[in-house]
């Protein structure tokens, strides 16, 4: 549904919306490194969730194939969304309009449609809230899952709930954790910060391919990164890049976020010594 309306905005917005061409033009200012780089955060944040299926690759069915193709052509389809729903904006706002402007698509809704067409852009952004957050409880509390029955956390977090079959305590946990989150934070905050706290790990699971290649060379491999080492090694170099930058511009927020996935690390070492319960 929330697709479908994005493609409504797109297609009435560049045939009935009384647009211009000439918003595209380049706009006025100084290009400054450093900001296109915190900016480049909040965009990330709006991408991510494309690597969220291999929290559950477990219980996929035929992962070596379905994997692979849902993981590209989710991220290719989300791309090609953003960026026509981002043109259809452009095409209806100028770019000063839209950096004043609290909510850009009820502005472009209502540039289309009347007044009627804020009152939809909120349905919109209720059900592509209530569906992220079906997508998040269905994959995130499989982390806390899988470290506990590696025996990296509480071994109660690996309990399965009897009639749903769900790992119901790290749902719980999970759910408990975006609440004080909410409390202590605004969105925009908690959007920044999050990009900020999983970039680290996913350049660590980038090298980790680097790493794994070297240590188990003969490890069967059903699913083989495209364009090794350079993918992976740009990877890496390019999340280095915005975490430094964010680092550089915002160093207390960002390193708030690093000093908390430190503290990870003594707690992370304490449960790999601890005696394993069965």
């Amino acid at each position: 549904a929330k697709y479908g309306a994005l493609v409504l905005l797109v297609v009435l917005g560049f045939t009935v919306g009384q647009g211009e061409f000439a918003h595209f033009g380049q706009a006025a200012g100084t290009p400054h490194a450093g900001l296109f780089g915190l900016a480049l955060v909040s965009v990330l944040w709006a991408y991510d969730g494309w690597g969220d299926l291999s929290f559950v690759g477990g219980e996929v069915r035929d992962p070596e194939r379905n994997m692979p193709r849902a993981l590209v052509l989710g991220t290719v389809g989300v791309i090609a969304i953003y960026l026509l729903v981002n043109a259809a904006y452009l095409y209806l706002l100028p770019i000063d309009r839209m950096a004043k402007s609290p909510l850009v698509a009820a502005d472009a809704a209502q540039l289309i449609v009347g007044q009627i067409g804020v009152g939809l852009v909120a349905v919109v952004v209720m059900v592509a809230t209530f569906s992220t957050l079906l997508g998040s409880i269905l994959t995130s509390p499989r982390i806390f899952f899988a470290m506990a029955e590696d025996g990296l956390l509480f071994k109660p977090v690996a309990r399965v709930h009897p009639r749903f079959h769900t790992p119901s305590v790290a749902i719980v946990g999970t759910a408990v954790l975006g609440v004080v989150f909410v409390l202590l934070r605004t969105f925009e905050q908690l959007a920044d910060q999050f990009v900020v706290a999983i970039f680290p790990f996913y350049a660590l699971a980038a090298a980790a391919v680097i790493v794994l290649r070297r240590r188990q060379p003969d490890r069967p491999r059903p699913v083989r990164v495209w364009g090794y080492p350079a993918v992976p090694v740009l990877f890496v170099l390019a999340s280095f890049l915005i975490l430094g930058n964010a680092l550089r511009e915002h160093p207390g927020p960002t390193g708030l976020a690093f000093g908390i996935i430190l503290l990870g690390i003594p707690v992370y070492y304490a449960f790999l010594r601890a005696p394993r319960v069965p």
